[in-house]
């Protein structure tokens, strides 16, 4: 779901990191606290402008990024039914899709480096409580870079429990899955060291 830096160029691409991510927490923030179903709607039909504005192949890039959220989108909305607030269920997936399309955006058309940069910067005073602020923004980094590519992965292990069984694999993937994702992070931290780790 959340993506890395497109690669179809377009104007968001331009702008810096800062205000980019300035704007999508006070766009967050005003999508939260502003409760309505019309507006939540509104919040929806801005953010797909936004990824229509640069053309189509942007657009569909960012669709395709967004197809994991479905699957919230459905939980939400089953769970407003059953309890008898449906529309309630609605306005909050609304707001669902409209905050996780605008960090998607952000993420799409921002380089890694430079909201590494930004992060580092606004994590700087937790130095004073012993916290390194750039460790912080490299754990962030990585939680960011590797998390779509950890969901792809996922997905592959699923399909092959599918070709190999007419069960369900549900609890069954764990270990394996789990398996992947430490071995993932031992060929990081690998990496990491044979560059001269995080000094």
């Amino acid at each position: 779901m959340i993506s890395l830096t497109s690669e179809i160029r377009t104007p968001y691409h331009t702008w810096r990191a800062r205000p980019k991510m300035l704007a999508l927490c006070f766009s967050t923030l005003l999508i939260t606290i502003a409760g309505s179903l019309l507006w939540s709607f509104a919040a929806c039909m801005a953010v797909f402008s936004l990824y229509l504005w640069p053309g189509l192949a942007f657009l569909r890039q960012g669709l395709r990024m967004l197809r994991p959220l479905w699957i919230f989108v459905v939980v939400v909305l089953i769970w407003h039914w059953v309890t008898g607030a449906l529309l309630q269920g609605f306005e909050i997936s609304l707001r669902l899709v409209a905050c996780v399309g605008l960090a998607n955006l952000v993420t799409m058309t921002t380089r890694l480096d430079d909201m590494l940069t930004v992060t580092e910067g606004l994590l700087r005073p937790l130095g004073r409580f012993g916290l390194d602020p750039k460790r912080l923004s490299i754990a962030l980094a990585l939680v960011i870079r590797f998390t779509p590519s950890l969901v792809e992965k996922g997905g592959k292990l699923i399909e092959a429990w599918r070709a190999r069984s007419a069960k369900r694999p549900g609890w069954r993937i764990v270990l394996p899955f789990s398996l992947i994702a430490i071995d993932d992070a031992e060929h990081i931290s690998d990496a990491l060291r044979a560059r001269g780790g995080l000094n």
